[in-house]
C-alpha cells in the first residue's frame, strides 16, 4: 500500500514561490563543545563545488547575504515569507509588526482534538521604523534589527527559554506601548487579561503616563513575563538582556547531557525557563537559581529560574543497525529465510528523495536480516543491487545528465536538494526524514566494503552537512533541523505558520540521527559520532514525552481527549497528520520506520496497549497495520506472541512501503 504523506508545508498550489522580506544579514558562529568543527567547511568546500549549483527545483527560497539560510528553526517564521509569522520562544509568543513588534504570553487550553496556545499581542511596541532583517541568530536565540529607511535603528532579541524581550538602541528613539507600565519594586509593570509584564529600562526613561520609553543610543530596554506572585524585583534584578546563547554536550558511557549557556552583555545571570523534562534531567552543578514562578505552556508547566546556563541530561540511546535475533528458533529462522527471498525478489527502488529512501533503507534492513538468516543467495543478490543504486544516488554531477535520482546544491538558500524532491523537500521540509534514510542505508552495505564506502563518502559526507553541520558557515547552517532546548527537530522549512514550525513524524526524526550514527561509524567520524549519538538520545528522549507518552494526568494534557498527539507545534499540539484524520495515522507516523532503533518507544506496556487500541478504533488492517504490530510487540511476551500470529496473516497490502514481511516478523520475534 503506498504511502502518500504531506508533511510540514500546506499543498504546494497554495505556497507558490517563496521569498524572503526580511533579509538575512548575519550568522550564527561555531558553537562551543563537542560540535564545533564537525564537517568543517573546508573540507566541504570541494565536496559540494562538485554538485551543480541550482536553485532546488526553483523553489524559490532567496537569501541576499553570504550565510546559509536559518531554515528549521523555531524562528524561521521572522525570515521567509513577509516575516511576520508568529514565532515561540517559549513561554512567550513574538511577531514583527508594521512598526514594531509585540508579544505576549500564549493562553493554553486543550479539548479533545488537541491543545491549543496561539501567539497573542499582549504588548505592542511602535519603535518608529519600517523594515526589518535578522542580524544575528543562533539555533536557540536571534536577534532582528529593525530599519527606518534602510538604516538599523535598534535590535530586538529573543530566545528559546526566555520570557524577555530586549530592545538595544542603535540611535535614540522612543518606543510607544499599547499599554502603560507603572512604577513598581525596581521595574514597570502592566496587568493585561490577566497577566503581568515589567519593563527594565534605564532611569527617567518612562514618561510619566507610562506609555513611553526614551531609548538613548546603546541603551537596552527590556520587557518580561512575571509569573503568577513572582517577586518582580527580585526578577528585574535577574533580567539581563540575553545577546546569545552557545551549545555544547557531552556524551558519556550511560547519558548525554545538553548545556545552553546565555550570554548576556554584562555576563549576569539571566531568567530561564525550565522544562519539565530539563527539570527531571537538570544537573545542580549549573548553579541556577529556581523556584521564581511557573507558566503553564504547551512543554508542560515550566519553572522560572535564574542564571548563566541550563544543563540537562537524557539517557544514552547508541545508533543501532541490526535486530537482536538470538533468541530466534531454529524452525522461525527458515520462516524469515524463505520471507527474505520473496521480499529480495520484489524489491524495486523509487525514484524521489523520500521514498527512494526509503526504498533504499528498506532494502538496506533485508541485505542485514538476509546475512543473518544466511539467505546467502538472496543477500548476493541484494547487495549488488543496492550498491549499484547508492552509486547512482552518490554520483557527484548525476543530475547533469538524468532527471531524478540525484542531488544538487542550492547555494541561494545553503544546501542539498533532491532533484526530484517530494512533499516541499526543495524548500527545506523534511530533510532529516529524507537524509536519515539515504545514511542508514550507505551506513548499512558499505560496512565492510571499503571500495563502497569510498565511493558513498563525498555525498554522503554533504547530506551528513545538510542535517548536522557542527558550525554555522556560508555552506550549510549550524544542525538545520534540531532545536537543542526543545530537545528535538522542526520539520517546515520556512514555517509560513501562525502557529510556528511543527514536526509530524518524531520516529523518522530519530531514524535520522541513528542513520547519521551509523554513517559515521562507518566513515570513521568519531566526532559526528558522538553528535549524532547526543541528538539521537535527545530526539528519542522527547519523541516519548511530547508524541507517544507525554504525561496525560498533568497540565495541559489532562483535558486531551487522546494517548498520542500526531503533529507538535510550537503554537498548538493536534491530534491529526498532514494526510489522514484516522487513528491508526496518527499513531503509525511515530512509530515509522520500526527498526533497531525503535526500542525507545518500550517502557510502558499499559501505555503502550492504550495507545494501540486506540489506533485500532478503524477496524483491522489498517494504514499502519504493521508498524502497530511491532510496536505493540514492544508491551511484552504475550502482546507480542498475538502480534506475531496477526503479522503472519496480514495481507501484503497493509505492509508500509518502506517495510518487508521478513523485516516485520523478525521485529516481532525478536521481543517475544
Amino acid at each position: 500500500m503506498a504511502l502518500i504523506v504531506r508533511r510540514s508545508l500546506v499543498a504546494a498550489a497554495a505556497v507558490g514561490v517563496l521569498a524572503v522580506a526580511v533579509a538575512l544579514t548575519g550568522c550564527a558562529q561555531p558553537q562551543a563543545g563537542g560540535g564545533a568543527g564537525v564537517l568543517s567547511p573546508e573540507k566541504l568546500g570541494p565536496l559540494v563545488a562538485a554538485l551543480p549549483d541550482r536553485p532546488g527545483a526553483e523553489a524559490g527560497i532567496s537569501r541576499p547575504a553570504k550565510t546559509a539560510a536559518p531554515t528549521n528553526r523555531w524562528y524561521s517564521g521572522l525570515a521567509f515569507g513577509d516575516g511576520m509569522k508568529p514565532v515561540f520562544p517559549m513561554p512567550i509568543s513574538f511577531q514583527l509588526v508594521p512598526g514594531g513588534f509585540a508579544f505576549g504570553v500564549p493562553d493554553v487550553s486543550a479539548g479533545g482534538a488537541g491543545v491549543v496556545a496561539p501567539a497573542v499581542a499582549d504588548v505592542t511596541v511602535m519603535t518608529g521604523t519600517d523594515s526589518a532583517q535578522l542580524a544575528r541568530w543562533d539555533d536557540v536565540s536571534v536577534t532582528v534589527a529593525l530599519l527606518a529607511d534602510g538604516k538599523p535603528h535598534g535590535e530586538v532579541t529573543i530566545a528559546r527559554g526566555s520570557p524577555m524581550v530586549s530592545y538595544r538602541a542603535l540611535d535614540t528613539a522612543t518606543l510607544t506601548m499599547s499599554a502603560a507600565m507603572t512604577p513598581d519594586a525596581g521595574a514597570a509593570v502592566a496587568d493585561i487579561s490577566g497577566q503581568r509584564f515589567a519593563l527594565v529600562a534605564p532611569q527617567g526613561a518612562l514618561s510619566a503616563d507610562g506609555t513611553t520609553v526614551s531609548a538613548e543610543r546603546e541603551s537596552t530596554v527590556s520587557w518580561f513575563a512575571v509569573p503568577e506572585g513572582a517577586d518582580v524585583a527580585h526578577l528585574a534584578e535577574a533580567a539581563a538582556p540575553v545577546s546569545a546563547v552557545k551549545t555544547s554536550y557531552d556524551v558519556t558511557d550511560d547519558s548525554t547531557s545538553t548545556r545552553l549557556s546565555y550570554e548576556t552583555p554584562s555576563g549576569d545571570p539571566t531568567l530561564i525557563a525550565v522544562t519539565p523534562a530539563q527539570m527531571q534531567g537538570r544537573a545542580d552543578s549549573d548553579g541556577m537559581q529556581c523556584g521564581l514562578g511557573e507558566f503553564t505552556t504547551l512543554s508542560g508547566v515550566v519553572g522560572l529560574c535564574s542564571g548563566t546556563s541550563l544543563s540537562w541530561g537524557t539517557p544514552r540511546i547508541d545508533p543501532s543497525g541490526a535486530l537482536d535475533l538470538h533468541g530466534v528458533s531454529s524452525a522461525e529462522r527458515d520462516e524469515l529465510r524463505a520471507a527474505v527471498v520473496d521480499d529480495v525478489a520484489s524489491t524495486t527502488f523509487a525514484d524521489d528523495s523520500y521514498f527512494g529512501a526509503k526504498s533504499l533503507a528498506r532494502a538496506a534492513d533485508l541485505l542485514v536480516l538476509a546475512e543473518q538468516v544466511g539467505a546467502d543467495d538472496a543477500a548476493a543478490t541484494l547487495r549488488t543491487r543496492l550498491s549499484a543504486e547508492l552509486r547512482t544516488w552518490a554520483e557527484p554531477a548525476g543530475c547533469d545528465t538524468r532527471a531524478s535520482k540525484c542531488f544538487v546544491y542550492d547555494s541561494a538558500a545553503g544546501g542539498v536538494v533532491g532533484q526530484q524532491p517530494a512533499f516541499g523537500s526543495e524548500e527545506f521540509n523534511d530533510h532529516h526524514f529524507h537524509y536519515g534514510y539515504f545514511l542508514y542505508a550507505a551506513a548499512l552495505t558499505a560496512a565492510g566494503d571499503p571500495a563502497l564506502r569510498d565511493d558513498l563518502a563525498p555525498m554522503m559526507t554533504v547530506l551528513a552537512a545538510d542535517l548536522a553541520s557542527g558550525s554555522a558557515s556560508d555552506l550549510f547552517p549550524l544542525r538545520r533541523t534540531f532545536d537543542p532546548y526543545s530537545g528535538h527537530s522542526w520539520a517546515s522549512g520556512p514555517a509560513p505558520f501562525a502557529d510556528g514550525n511543527n514536526q509530524e513524524s518524531s520516529s523518522e526524526a530519530v531514524a535520522a540521527w541513528n542513520g547519521l550514527g551509523l554513517w559515521a561509524d562507518v566513515a570513521g567520524d568519531t566526532r559526528l559520532e558522538r553528535e549524532a549519538t547526543w541528538m539521537l538520545s535527545s530526539e528519542a528522549a522527547s519523541a516519548s514525552a511530547n508524541w507517544v507518552g507525554f504525561d496525560r494526568d498533568s497540565a495541559p494534557y489532562d483535558s486531551y481527549g487522546h494517548d498520542v498527539v500526531g503533529i507538535v507545534w510550537d503554537g498548538k499540539l493536534d491530534y491529526a497528520t498532514w494526510f489522514s484524520g484516522e487513528p491508526a495515522a496518527v499513531l503509525g507516523i511515530q512509530l515509522i520506520p520500526m527498526g533497531p532503533v525503535s526500542d525507545y518507544l518500550a517502557g510502558d506496556p499499559d501505555r503502550i496497549r492504550g495507545n494501540v487500541a486506540e489506533a485500532l478504533k478503524g477496524g483491522p488492517a489498517p494504514q499502519f497495520a504493521d508498524l502497530i504490530l511491532m510496536y505493540q510487540s514492544l508491551a511484552g511476551s504475550k502482546d507480542a506472541a498475538a502480534a506475531l500470529d496477526a503479522a503472519r496473516e496480514l495481507p501484503a497490502a497493509a505492509i508500509d512501503n518502506g517495510n518487508s514481511r521478513s523485516h516485520m516478523l523478525a521485529f516481532i520475534m525478536s521481543h517475544r
